[in-house]
């Protein structure tokens, strides 16, 4: 573990007391929960930032694309966005489900690679 063994042996003890406060302290559950969904809406909320970053500084570029590619741009990044928002119902539905999301995810991201690469031959 190294010189900070110590170190790693005390947080790794503080995640265990965490873990079975969670476990074990009523109402744990419920504040894991909320714990969970709060990073969960930090996250998405970095995602969102990301994706408008992006945007921004690449609008040029998009705006020099075809309108076509353009759609289809626009389109896999829609299609992406909705398969993420779905996961959870589509993985709950079992191995159809989960096939149908890895062909949603596949499709958005090939129509991705596409506008790229067409981009790209210029």
């Amino acid at each position: 573990m190294g010189p900070d063994r110590n170190k790693h042996l005390r947080n790794i003890a503080i995640l265990l007391v965490l873990a079975v406060a969670v476990w074990r302290v009523p109402g744990g559950g419920a504040a894991g929960s909320t714990v969970a969904n709060v990073l969960s809406i930090i996250f998405v909320g970095g995602l969102l930032f990301f994706g408008y970053r992006m945007y921004m500084e690449n609008r040029e570029r998009i705006f020099g694309l075809e309108e076509r590619q353009r759609a289809v741009l626009y389109g896999g990044c829609a299609l992406i966005v909705i398969t993420l928002v779905a996961t959870r119902r589509l993985w709950d539905a079992g191995g159809v489900g989960a096939i149908v999301w890895l062909m949603m995810l596949g499709a958005g991201v090939y129509a991705l690679v596409g506008v790229w690469r067409a981009y790209r031959e210029y």
